[in-house]
């Protein structure tokens, strides 16, 4: 497993369920509110700072999915997408980074057509059955509450690049 890891170029991250715990919430008017955490957060730019892409696939739009990835710097953003394994091949092709060098991060049924052709699958600890029993890894944290740290410091741990990424943290 750390073998898989660490050729690891690209983590695609779903969103409801994996960077929130899942809930959606409406105003009257109708707008969505999410909440994400900032842990997950660190952990995504410490992997991009260490050169690994970042990217978002999901089946859902929303602004403040898209107010959250210009936070963090992340640009490749895919919204509206229900065939997520047809994004998985695009994105690919697109970064010209190989599918076995992307790492697929879902919480449920529609992410497995992506997390099975990705070189590494992760999952959330209150995932489907279904869905674990396919994950390469499931983290000890529930989606939306830094199960998406523990995958970025897997992803880096694994590369030999954790003690540089924190460096700046340690006095």
């Amino acid at each position: 497993m750390t073998a898989q890891l660490a050729d690891i170029q690209l983590l695609l991250l779903d969103v409801d369920g994996v960077l929130t715990d899942g809930s959606i919430t409406y105003t009257d008017t109708g707008e969505q509110i999410k909440t994400f955490n900032a842990k997950d957060g660190l952990g995504i730019r410490l992997l991009m700072d260490a050169g690994i892409f970042v990217g978002i696939v999901t089946a859902r739009v929303s602004g403040a999915l898209r107010h959250r990835c210009e936070n963090l710097g992340i640009t490749l953003v895919f919204d509206g997408i229900r065939d997520k394994a047809s994004a998985l091949a695009s994105i690919s092709e697109t970064t010209q980074v190989s599918t076995a060098q992307i790492a697929f991060m879902g919480d449920d049924l529609i992410d497995l057509p992506a997390m099975t052709r990705a070189g590494f699958a992760f999952t959330v600890a209150d995932a489907p059955v279904e869905v674990k029993d396919r994950a390469h890894l499931i983290t000890e944290l529930p989606g939306g509450k830094g199960a998406v740290r523990q995958a970025c410091e897997a992803i880096l741990k694994a590369k030999g690049l954790w003690e540089n990424a924190i460096s700046r943290f340690l006095l």
